[in-house]
Formats: structure tokens, sequence, C-alpha cells
């Protein structure tokens, strides 16, 4: 009970909740010495010197998010450390980061190199280390629910000022009690980790499930060919009479009806149809707006505007900006209704099944067909070339049914995850 002596205090009132009889509450002023890094001028680049091994060090946030005491080449003489003795670092010594990864916490071993922080640092000095694990444990959860806080997430953004840190509430248990609460925890986290992983697993198992089932799909593996169904060809012939096929050598046991033509063949080419409005002449067009309507782009909706371009249901296929090389990743979706697109994104009006043709354009192969250094291009040129593998239209119908009932059931397990 000595250990307690010191934040027993009966002029504590309102405290947070309930604590069993042989807890007590405390204030994180009780607990420790806070101290952050000199201001400004204090300690700048200017004052650092080689290490001639009688140097001190100069502690950095690194330290602290890397877990790591060694890292750092920052030093100063004698003289100034005695000047700033205020901001030495000892052993046992919490250091916490105020700068880049904010929050992050380290205990400093008992053999480091004297020194002190600098400014991205604060110290925390507990008057009994014994309490050390479960400290950290309760101070990392105020850090975090103060985060949460305004609904953005648990990420922290900033230290509080020491006024307010102070006097946040800590109950305070028993050591024996607290060694068997770090313990649980540790318990619990692994767990946690363990499950964190393998939901993680089974979302790539699911990207992983959904490419290979594509790659069926268009290969002619994922349903069975009905020798009934028309070919593709006589589909093709029907939109354009004087239609050719393109050379089909590259595709090994292209099942029968099935063939081999270009993106052009089986779509109406819309880009004609397509305006780009900057952003500040949107927003004053809404203004005036009765009605507003969907405005597309390189990968979806971007904003909503006062007119519409086009009436019905369309493939959008990125122009430039879309995630051409990424294997998992959309380059081509499907709009219905009253539209308007920019100029970052193809619009494709399909006489084959939409379906069928919005999931081979995202599972093809772009890196062929792309260009640009910086922000990769698909021009119009290189995407009426883009070779498509057709079934016969009854079969396209199967197929987009049979990718969309899997997928359904795939999002459905990653969905209660």
């Amino acid at each position: 009970m000595l250990l307690y002596l010191f934040c027993n205090k009966s002029h504590y009132e309102n405290v947070p909740f309930e604590i069993p009889e042989n807890w007590v509450w405390c204030k994180l002023d009780d607990l420790a010495f806070y101290k952050k890094g000199p201001f400004g001028s204090s300690l700048t680049k200017s004052m650092f010197i080689p290490d001639n091994g009688n140097a001190y060090k100069v502690y950095e946030q690194k330290n602290a998010i890397q877990k790591d005491s060694n890292l750092g080449h920052y030093f100063i003489s004698g003289e100034k450390f005695q000047e700033l003795k205020g901001f030495e670092v000892l052993p046992n010594d919490i250091i916490v980061s105020c700068a880049g990864t904010i929050g992050e916490t380290y205990i400093m071993p008992s053999d480091i190199r004297s020194g002190i922080i600098n400014q991205a640092l604060m110290i925390i000095r507990l008057h009994n280390i014994d309490i050390t694990p479960f400290y950290l444990l309760y101070f990392d959860f105020i850090l975090k629910n103060e985060a949460g806080k305004d609904g953005k997430g648990t990420a922290i953004k900033n230290i509080p000022p020491f006024d307010i840190l102070k006097n946040y509430w800590i109950p305070l248990p028993p050591l024996a009690e607290q060694d068997r609460i770090i313990k649980e925890v540790a318990l619990w986290q692994c767990l946690i980790d363990s499950i964190d992983g393998n939901i993680e697993d089974i979302f790539k198992l699911s990207k992983k499930t959904k490419s290979k089932i594509l790659d069926l799909a268009i290969s002619g593996k994922l349903v069975p060919q009905d020798p009934n169904d028309k070919p593709a060809i006589e589909l093709l012939k029907r939109i354009n009479p004087d239609f050719q096929p393109c050379d089909n050598s590259h595709y090994e046991n292209l099942p029968q009806g099935w063939v081999v033509c270009r993106l052009e063949d089986v779509c109406q080419i819309c880009d004609n149809q397509r305006q780009p409005i900057n952003s500040t002449e949107r927003q004053e067009r809404k203004k005036r707006a009765q009605t507003l309507y969907p405005y597309y782009g390189a990968t979806g909706q971007v904003d909503w505007i006062d007119d519409y371009m086009l009436d019905g249901t369309f493939i959008l296929l990125g122009e430039d900006g879309a995630p051409f090389l990424e294997k998992f990743a959309d380059k081509a979706y499907v709009v219905s209704g009253k539209i308007w697109v920019n100029n970052h994104a193809h619009i494709l009006k399909p006489n084959c099944d939409i379906t069928y043709l919005t999931y081979y354009l995202n599972r093809y192969d772009y890196s062929k067909c792309v260009n640009g250094s910086t922000r990769l291009k698909l021009t119009q040129a290189d995407m009426k070339n883009m070779t498509i593998v057709l079934p016969p239209l009854v079969e396209q119908h199967r197929i987009a049914g049979r990718i969309e009932n899997i997928f359904r059931m795939l999002d459905a397990i990653t969905a209660e995850l």
C-alpha cells in the first residue's frame, strides 16, 4: 500500500467511475515527472559537434518511434549539456515522440549514453518504476481515447498540454494485480493480432480468388460450353458485316464459338461526348441547380453537376489516372442513368454483355498498351486495339451471372469480418 501513499488524496472527488476497494484513483501528475524538450533556439543544429567520445548525445523522436536508443548522430559539448541539464535523459525514463508518429513510447535502457532530449520528445520519469507497464498501457489508452473524440479515428495527432495531461485520471490497482492485468492484455493482444492477420489473409485470398475466377472466365473454364450457342462471330457480323477476326494464334485451345476481336469491334466509343468542367465552375453551377447529376472521372464519381451529357448504361474505362498496373484494382466500371463524364475516362457503349466486358477489362494486362513515365495514359487508339476474347453472347450471360454469384458470396464473407 505504500506505493499509493503519494496518490491517495482524499480531496479527489467526481472520479470517473467506481473501482475495487483495493484500487486507488490517481492523476498522472501524482505518478511521474514530465518534461518536454528544449524550446526553439535553446537547441539548434549549429550547436551540434562531432562525436569525440566526450560529447553528449541528443536523443530524437526516432529513438522512441523505432525503440532504439543507439540511433542518431547528434551530439553536444559538455558545456552545452550542463546548460540544458534539465532535459537530461536517465535510465528507465520513458521518452514519448511528439513529432512524426506521435505518441510512441520507449523505456530507456540502463546502459544509455548520457544526453538530453530534443524538441520532438518528452520525458516521463515515474516515481516508482514498478508501475511502468501498467502506466504505459493506460497512457496509450488516454492518448488514443482523446484522439478518437473527433470521430476521425484513433491516430494520435498531438500530445495534450501538460496542464491537461497531468490532470487525467488513472485507476491504479495493487502491483500484483497490475501484473495479472498486463499478462491478460498481452494474451488478448496476441489473439487480436492473430485475428487481424487472418482477416488480412482472408481479404488477400478473396482478391486472389476473384482474379482466378476471372482467369477461368476468359479462358472458357468457368461455365460449360453449349454447342447450340450461336458463335460470337455472328454477333460481330451483325454489328459490322465487314468484321474480320484478329489473329488468335496467341490463344491456345480457344473454345469453340469464341472469337478474338478488338475492343472497338464490340463497343461504340463515345469519347466525343466528354467535357471536362473545372471545380470552380462546377461549384458555381451547383449553386444555381435544381437537379444535380453525377460527374465521373477515371476511377469513379468525383462530383455533382447541374446537367448531363448522356443517358443510358455505359462502361467508363480510365484514360489516365487509373491504376492500370495494379493487378487487383478496377480500371473500368459501369454507370447508368443521366451522367456527365470528364476527359479522364473513355466512354464505351458495349454491344456485348456489359458485365462480362467490364470484368474482362478489369482483368486485362495493360502493361503493353499504356504509356507515360509519371502518369500512365491509355490513348483512344491503343484502347481501340485492345484484344478481347469473346464467347458466344448467351455464354457471356452465363459467365457474367456465375461471376456475380461467386463474387457476391466472397463479398458477403469479407463483409462479416
